[in-house]
């Protein structure tokens, strides 16, 4: 599993390469973390759950690179997230119509949020959100609040090195999906 995810990770520092405002990330960024990610997931997640966490890690770590790297989500890879883990989902034998309301119900409060308060996230966190909440809502109810509230003080962890104007939200969306959806097993 370590380089099934070691080589995910490698293929996708390429994939990023060649989007259409590529994100030029130090390929090993993907490769390490995607394969310890896998690790974990293995070990911990129950087989019909696992492909949940292992393309979250995947996702995850491209976003976080390329976020932390160029302060952005590039749509080429929040907007092909709903179909994909859409059908990730069911194919986990997910219910796809609790799915969709985590969707809404969690992206609309990101995007109440960006309308309100636009300095709190940039739009990518808001397209994210909606995917991610598809799966929160897919362990339970109460995951979605709790995916916020970890979320937050994740980025308010991340605020506390990061020196440039703005933290990136993205990075505490996608480590909180990923560690509730990994601790669903």
């Amino acid at each position: 599993m370590v380089i099934s995810g070691f080589l995910a990770g490698a293929l996708g520092a390429g994939l990023l390469r060649h989007l259409p405002r590529g994100a030029n990330v130090c390929w090993l960024w993907c490769a390490v973390p995607t394969a310890v990610l896998w690790f974990v997931a293995w070990a911990l997640a129950p087989p019909h759950w696992l492909p949940v966490p292992l393309l979250l890690a995947w996702l995850g770590v491209l976003l976080v690179a390329t976020d932390l790297r160029h302060r952005r989500l590039p749509d080429a890879l929040t907007l092909p997230a709903y179909p994909v883990i859409g059908l990730t989902l069911w194919l986990c034998g997910a219910d796809l119509w609790r799915a969709l309301a985590g969707c809404v119900l969690f992206g609309g409060f990101h995007l109440l949020v960006r309308l309100l308060v636009p300095s709190a996230m940039g739009g990518g966190d808001v397209k994210l959100a909606g995917s991610l909440g598809a799966v929160l809502a897919t362990v339970s109810w109460l995951a979605l609040p709790v995916g916020a509230l970890l979320a937050s003080t994740i980025t308010l962890f991340v605020g506390l090195w990061w020196r440039l104007d703005g933290v990136p939200h993205g990075p505490g969306l996608l480590a909180a999906t990923w560690l509730v959806a990994v601790s669903a097993g």
